[in-house]
Formats: structure tokens, C-alpha cells, sequence
């Protein structure tokens, strides 16, 4: 499974300063088996919207964003990511903001990070600072593989109690 990684960040794609939560994101998706390069940094806004747009062509089964999501007046990523999705999974957004939340972070539920799929690909946004991404990559990491496999058609065994395992 292919995975892309893009760190939206005016000051980081300027080189004010070094992108390290797109590396964080990077590990953990190679942990999970995906083949994944280096994080693409591109400013927030437009050049969101063609990274997830090239991304969707080039046929990524999984994007994962850092960076953008919040309520400044420059975080652009939810309106880049919506105008690319098809589908939206509120429920991954709602669980990584409520993850945040109940870590102790009240902040995160100011978060408008978005989830879905665009054709065949899920589509994830995170937050910009590393602790935001770590939470987030904690309720990633029991779905994603699974979404992308549900995406991909792949059948799933059903458990006793009826529920897909």
C-alpha cells in the first residue's frame, strides 16, 4: 500500500523552520506497512488542494496531512481537503479530536481536521504540532489499514458477534 504524507505549512515550506511532524507521520505509516518517501511540505491552501489532487491520480491508497487545521487566519486544509473528498468519515475526525480531548487537551476540539476518500484514496488531516499528530496516530492506528481495505473492496471476516473484525 502506497501512503503520501504532506505537511501544510506556509513558514515550513518557506524554511523558517523544519518540518518534524511529517516524519512522525512517515514512521508510523512504515510501521504499519505502508510504502511511504518523505513528507512533500507545501504551503496551506491551494497547494493542498493539487497535492491531494495529484495524489488521488497518481492512485495513493492513504494521505495523511499535518499542518493547517486550525482557526488561524491561514489554516486552509479542511476547505483544500473537502473540495478533493467524495465521501466524508466524520467519525475519524470527531475520535482524533476526541482523543486530543481526553488527553488533556482542550484545544484539540478546535481542531477542523477532515477525513473521507477521494475515489480510491483516504484522505486524513492532523494537526500541526507533534502532539496533535501522536494522538492522532494513535486513533490511526487500529483504522487506517482498514479503511483503506474497505475502499479497496476488500472483504472482511465477520467475528461471532456480527461485527466486521
Amino acid at each position: 500500500m502506497k501512503a503520501l504524507v504532506v505537511t501544510c505549512s506556509n513558514r515550513a515550506a518557506a524554511g523558517v523552520y523544519e518540518d518534524t511532524t511529517g516524519p512522525l507521520i512517515v514512521e508510523a505509516l512504515r510501521d504499519w506497512g505502508f510504502e511511504v518517501a518523505e513528507p512533500l511540505v507545501v504551503p496551506d491552501g491551494l497547494p493542498v488542494e493539487e497535492a491531494l489532487r495529484e495524489a488521488v491520480e497518481l492512485r495513493y491508497e492513504a494521505v495523511v496531512t499535518t499542518g493547517g487545521t486550525g482557526i488561524s487566519p491561514t489554516d486552509a486544509t479542511p476547505e483544500a481537503t473537502e473540495a478533493v473528498l467524495d465521501r466524508t468519515l466524520p467519525g475519524v475526525a470527531e475520535a482524533i479530536r476526541a482523543h486530543g480531548v481526553a488527553a488533556g487537551v482542550p484545544t484539540a476540539m478546535l481542531s477542523r481536521g477532515m477525513a473521507g476518500v477521494a475515489d480510491h484514496t483516504v484522505i486524513v488531516n492532523l494537526p500541526g504540532s507533534r502532539g496533535g499528530v501522536k494522538d492522532g496516530l494513535e486513533v490511526l492506528a487500529g483504522v487506517l489499514r482498514h479503511a483503506v481495505e474497505q475502499v479497496a473492496g476488500v472483504d472482511h471476516v465477520r467475528s461471532d458477534d456480527g461485527g466486521a473484525s
